[in-house]
């Protein structure tokens, strides 16, 4: 029996890249894992834009935040999409397109992770540059790209950036997230 438990510990938000490209053939089984993940009365609500070719690739870099400057040297991004009416919506604002979305870029990231890619989520994009540059309409909410490559030189990253890549993982202790039977955590709100 295969364990996927090292996949997944194995997975980390990386940022040191290659701008190797990554063939299609690659890509598809990556769009494949994703594709295979549950959703709410089998909806499937996500829609991944994958994007490789240089014009379109150079358009969407262009609207990445300047902490995410790392991401430049990817040779594919793949911004993920949906709608609220593409999947269940409950009651207690329980929009499960955006639950859905997030279960097929896990399955991504885990199959990338396994085939010794970088598959790296952000939510530091200008979303309405983006869906211009790749015709996303506007009723669609961009939930993220998530930058795929190749893992390259952490000597490309900020001091700051390297310490992370080179650093231990870090996670809280899972006593403070995870209980039994019972909610039972601390969370203070943070004024805005």
């Amino acid at each position: 029996m295969t364990n996927v438990l090292p996949s997944i510990e194995e997975r980390r938000a990386r940022r040191a890249l290659s701008p190797e490209p990554i063939s299609r053939e690659v890509l598809g089984t990556l769009l494949r894992a994703a594709h295979l993940a549950p959703s709410c009365n089998n909806s499937q609500p996500w829609r991944l834009i994958v994007v490789d070719e240089p014009e379109a690739l150079a358009q969407v870099k262009e609207a990445l935040s300047g902490g995410n400057y790392w991401a430049k040297q990817a040779p594919v991004i793949i911004a993920v999409a949906s709608r609220q009416d593409l999947d269940c919506a409950l009651g207690d604002r329980r929009d499960y397109f955006l639950f859905g979305c997030g279960m097929a870029v896990g399955n991504l990231m885990i199959q990338a992770t396994e085939l010794g890619l970088v598959a790296h989520p952000i939510a530091g994009y200008k979303p309405e540059q983006v869906k211009a540059a790749l015709g996303v309409p506007e009723d669609y909410v961009l939930i993220t790209l998530v930058i795929v490559g190749r893992p390259g030189d952490p000597a490309t990253l900020s001091d700051k950036h390297r310490e992370i890549e080179q650093g231990p993982r870090v996670r809280r202790p899972l006593e403070t997230v995870a209980a039994w039977n019972r909610f039972a955590f601390d969370d203070l709100k943070t004024e805005g």
